[in-house]
């Protein structure tokens, strides 16, 4: 049976944005230093030359004349005149995303930034898939009135508000990586529980539950053997489109400036930078962005594949 063709989009989609992000530094030349007196708010597919000396200074333009014994490296305010004994290296790069306002290399910063916001992601869903799992088998498990109390705790941080709720925890703990990945993990594992308690009890009443349950099979090899098999397919349904749901939320907290430092690049971070100069650099805030939509729509397919999958598996 093949693979749906949403399936197989979303995740081939999905695998090309990852393994771009992931091999894109050993497969790119190095980017030019930063330089924002000479190179910054470059279009993309500028050319810049940039030059070395021998003292360790680097000059980054897209305007450098060699005549005679001199190195001419232009500048908005004024040209840099190096001796040509003073270089120690040029070289000439192609920006193919163009430069932001401080000069640095927009392809490496959006490459940086996608490895940075995918993994903060993955490992916040990765968390909140470990949180909601256990709690939906909890409850569904012990049954009565700890499965009340449980489901109405769950019910109560339903009602709040998602982005309020990030909002207020990442105001309060200023995060850095770890303490994102907790922020969103642990703001977000609320739904599974109830996806997971619903599969469970679904399940306990079938045939081959009551089996095991009679030939005298413990609670935790029910768990392991029956529960946590069946309910695998809604779960990687789910984990995929929470995923895409969490890179929006940590792109929406690095745009209001609450998310990581400014020194650890994200793509909402970078569409928080780029909306300051759109006019003048609207690459700084559109690429990113796109990146962004082009991620969660891949997962919205890889989801919605694996609904289908389970559909046709099912019928």
């Amino acid at each position: 049976m093949s693979a749906p063709r949403r399936l197989r989009v979303g995740a081939g989609s999905l695998g090309l944005l990852v393994v771009a992000c992931l091999a894109g530094p050993w497969v790119l030349p190095v980017a030019p230093a930063a330089d924002p007196a000479r190179a910054a708010l470059l279009p993309p597919g500028a050319v810049v030359t940039e030059v070395t000396t021998i003292d360790g200074r680097a000059y980054v333009s897209p305007e450098v004349e060699v005549e005679g014994e001199t190195v001419t490296v232009a500048g908005p305010r004024r040209d840099e005149v190096l001796a040509r004994t003073d270089v120690a290296s040029m070289r000439r790069v192609r920006l193919w995303l163009g430069s932001d306002r401080f000069g640095r290399d927009v392809l490496g910063q959006l490459l940086a930034g996608g490895r940075i916001s995918v993994a903060v992601a993955a490992l916040a869903a990765l968390v909140a898939l470990v949180v909601g799992t256990g709690v939906g088998l909890a409850a569904a498990s012990a049954g009565g009135a700890v499965d009340a109390a449980i489901m109405r705790l769950v019910d109560a941080l339903l009602a709040f508000p998602t982005l309020f709720l990030l909002i207020l925890l990442a105001a309060l703990f200023r995060p850095g990586p770890a303490v994102l990945v907790a922020v969103l993990g642990l703001s977000s594992w609320m739904g599974l529980s109830r996806l997971v308690r619903g599969q469970v009890l679904a399940l306990r009443g079938r045939d081959f539950v009551l089996a095991a349950r009679a030939a005298g099979a413990t609670e935790g090899r029910i768990w392991r053997r029956h529960y946590l098999p069946n309910i695998a397919g809604p779960l990687a349904q789910d984990a995929a489109l929470r995923l895409g749901d969490l890179v929006l939320a940590e792109s929406t907290l690095s745009f209001l400036g609450i998310g990581l430092p400014p020194d650890l690049p994200t793509w909402g971070g970078m569409v928080a930078e780029g909306h300051r100069v759109m006019v003048d650099g609207w690459w700084l805030a559109t690429l990113p962005g796109l990146a962004i939509a082009l991620l969660v729509i891949s997962l919205a397919l890889l989801g919605d594949g694996i609904q289908e999958r389970l559909a046709t598996g099912a019928a």
